[in-house]
């Protein structure tokens, strides 16, 4: 058994807790960006979205009655004959109604949902948060501290107060014996 350990790259072990540094910076920055990406994306659906929809179905339902009352005016007028363009305005005027409806449905929809489908998954990412900031701190401080001891190891010098090993007898000749 050797008298002292043979350690190699102390500056591995260093390397390593640099990179493992980086990379717990590296994801706490993309967890920060997808957690601010799940906020932002909860306030437009709760707000922006609502409130767009819901000013873009007062509008198109003015512009359906306007269109209507046009179809109206142009059926009453007896200059006229169909009254095809009013007719098609009216049609399109009430599609596009019918379609923003629909997407405050759908918006409606997914306010329901987003709790639901984004709480495990939000809960799941504070733990991996959680987990670099307390585990890797303590993942962190132990290679500092393996570090340290291995450098204070390479530094003492070989004990020189031991006695020299003994020499044990190997398969060699035999002593001669000698006389008194």
């Amino acid at each position: 058994m050797p008298d002292r350990a043979r350690v190699t790259s102390i500056e591995a072990i260093e390397a390593f807790r640099n990179q493992l540094i980086l990379f717990r910076d590296r994801a706490g920055r993309v967890l920060d960006e997808v957690s601010e990406h799940l906020t932002r994306t909860r306030n437009w659906l709760e707000h922006d979205r609502q409130s767009h929809w819901q000013n873009e179905i007062r509008r198109l339902q003015r512009q359906l009655e306007q269109r209507q009352q046009e179809l109206f005016t142009a059926q009453l007028s007896a200059l006229r004959g169909t009254p095809l363009a009013e007719q098609m305005a009216v049609q399109r005027a009430r599609q596009a109604l019918e379609t923003a409806q629909e997407r405050a449905r759908r918006v409606r929809f997914w306010q329901q949902q987003f709790e639901p489908r984004v709480q495990p998954l939000a809960r799941q990412i504070e733990k991996l948060r959680n987990h670099l900031h307390q585990d890797m701190a303590r993942a962190l401080a132990y290679l500092t501290e393996v570090h340290r001891a291995l450098i204070a190891y390479t530094e003492v010098p070989p004990d020189t107060t031991t006695p020299p090993r003994p020499v044990e007898p190997g398969p060699g000749p035999a002593p001669t014996p000698t006389s008194p």
